[in-house]
């Protein structure tokens, strides 16, 4: 596999990572470069019907690829993926994701893997999503919800990235509430205490975008 790739998690769900990670694969495709998306694992999809946030990493991408790669594993349920899999009848496999990020990696320039929920969710009886960011070996991308409580989610995140040796591609903060009190001190906090490099401040919104946003700063990896 030739392919470069990011991990895109979050401090917790619904904190913008979709956002974020369509805002990187715009970016990439600037550069004029093929790039694939996944969602390993998506919860809460309409009967018969694609997940939103996979719907948008599609859109968004430029490589064609089967749905079955893209989205290995989907659950209608909006709840814990481990969950939603034992009420399926299914386990969720690591070496599974892992086969399919090589077929879309064998497409690509890059690769664009967005995780559910936070950094710690379960998968199966033994095993979570840092597990699997572990399995692929990816540069991990933080998006931190812009909010009360911030700090504290963001510093134990990247704590426990840094634990699984993984390299640190950056972090995004997300305004997802407009209205946080001391917003610019908390990212001057998060500035200092993450390991950085900060990639961008991303201002509130409710679509993923179109195109490359002017805040992203792409990382090295």
């Amino acid at each position: 596999m030739s392919a470069r790739g990011l991990f895109v998690t979050g401090t917790d769900t619904d904190v913008g990572k979709t956002r974020v990670a369509v805002s990187l694969i715009h970016a990439l495709r600037a550069q004029g470069l093929r790039v694939a998306a996944m969602k390993p694992v998506s919860a809460g999809s309409e009967p018969g019907e694609l997940h939103e946030d996979v719907a948008a990493l599609l859109q968004a991408a430029n490589v064609a690829a089967d749905l079955s790669d893209v989205n290995p594993y989907a659950f209608e349920p909006a709840i814990a993926p481990h969950i939603a899999a034992e009420q399926a009848g299914v386990r969720i496999d690591l070496q599974v994701i892992a086969a399919a990020y090589a077929r879309l990696a064998a497409q690509a320039d890059a690769v664009v893997v967005e995780g559910a929920g936070g950094w710690r969710v379960p998968l199966n009886e033994a095993e979570d999503m840092a597990d699997l960011a572990q399995c692929l070996g990816l540069p991990v991308v933080l998006v931190v919800g812009l909010r009360l409580g911030c700090l504290n989610h963001a510093l134990l995140t990247a704590e426990s990235i840094a634990s699984r040796q993984l390299p640190w591609a950056g972090w995004v903060g997300n305004r997802i509430d407009p209205a946080m009190a001391q917003q610019a001190a908390n990212i001057a906090a998060l500035r200092a205490r993450l390991p950085g490099p900060c990639l961008g401040i991303q201002p509130f919104q409710q679509q993923s975008p179109a195109e490359a946003p002017q805040w992203l700063r792409l990382p090295k990896f």
